[in-house]
């Protein structure tokens, strides 16, 4: 299904304004500017409508019997229910980026979560034509690894939240294209020969938060779902290193680093989780990779990544 960069102004004549995300099909109250517009949609996967949400005791995510509530101070309340439809609240006053940095992030996380699709806490890039994952903690670099390979001309597939599904004939495990945009630490931004003033800041109203939204061109973002050749699991350390991991340890890290993991728990999808951690373990080759995270070594480290993901074995 082709998708093209949306247009703001114009909703979809069927609605609302009609996107494509992780391989849903999004039927959206508000402009999204942020995804890739669908062209031709049918019936949505997902619903996000402007909507009451009930009030919640405290900041943060509760799980009640309307749904989880996500509560943002002076940003917006969300609702998610059954994995098909978010309603936002937004707080008067709030800035429609910080609006939808939370939509777009924790509570489409969660969503993810309700659909029982498993959402790693990894970046994805494409070399030659199959999908390398980024997994890590947040400021682990996994952003700043795919901006230096999209510089030298891999399309970036999924930036901090990367949908794996699997395909039960194959047996292969697919990623399906996330946000066409890369977000970077100013250091990161900077080190990548970019200039801070050129980029709008993640989170409107706080220039102490240091973080920069880099869109992805859409000739440059994969549109379609692509084979998983390989997830790295970064670290940092003395110098660099590629090391395979089997078995338990494997199974952990996938689980560590489940997007918004925590919230499996909530919902009653432990034992779907962990069934899918093994599918993954036991059909993609997973690995700890060490940096030293000095950006003076960032283009061997990268040339040996590029050289270590092309020599994989295939599916």
């Amino acid at each position: 299904m082709s998708v093209s960069r949306p247009s703001p102004e114009m909703a979809s004549a069927s609605g609302g304004y009609r996107y494509r995300v992780y391989g849903l099909s999004v039927r959206s109250d508000l402009p999204l500017p942020e995804l890739n517009r669908e062209e031709n949609p049918g019936d949505a996967d997902v619903d996000i409508r402007i909507g009451r949400v009930p009030p919640s005791a405290e900041e943060g995510l509760s799980f009640g019997p309307d749904g989880a509530i996500l509560r943002i101070n002076d940003v917006a309340s969300y609702l998610m229910r059954d994995g098909r439809e978010i309603s936002v609240d937004p707080c008067p006053d709030a800035s429609d980026r910080n609006v939808r940095l939370y939509l777009l992030g924790s509570a489409m996380g969660v969503l993810l979560h309700q659909k029982g699709l498993l959402p790693l806490h990894a970046n994805a890039v494409e070399i030659d034509g199959r999908a390398v994952a980024f997994m890590g903690e947040s400021g682990a670099g996994k952003s700043t690894l795919a901006a230096w390979l999209h510089d030298l001309g891999h399309r970036v597939i999924a930036d901090d939240v990367c949908v794996l599904r699997f395909d039960e004939e194959s047996g292969r495990i697919r990623v399906d294209p996330g946000l066409p945009r890369i977000r970077l630490w100013k250091d990161a931004l900077e080190g990548s020969g970019r200039s801070p003033g050129d980029y709008q800041f993640s989170y409107a109203g706080d220039e102490t938060y240091e973080k920069f939204d880099v869109p992805v061109p859409h000739e440059r973002s994969t549109a379609a779902e692509v084979d998983l050749a390989a997830i790295y699991l970064l670290s940092a350390g003395g110098g660099f290193g590629i090391t395979r991991l089997t078995g338990v340890e494997a199974v952990e890290a996938v689980f560590s680093h489940t997007y918004r993991g925590f919230v499996v728990s909530q919902i009653g999808r432990d034992r779907l989780h962990f069934d899918a951690a093994v599918n993954v373990v036991r059909n993609a080759s997973i690995f700890r990779l060490e940096r030293s995270r000095d950006f003076g070594d960032m283009a061997a480290e990268v040339s040996a990544i590029i050289a270590h993901a092309r020599h994989l074995p295939g599916p």
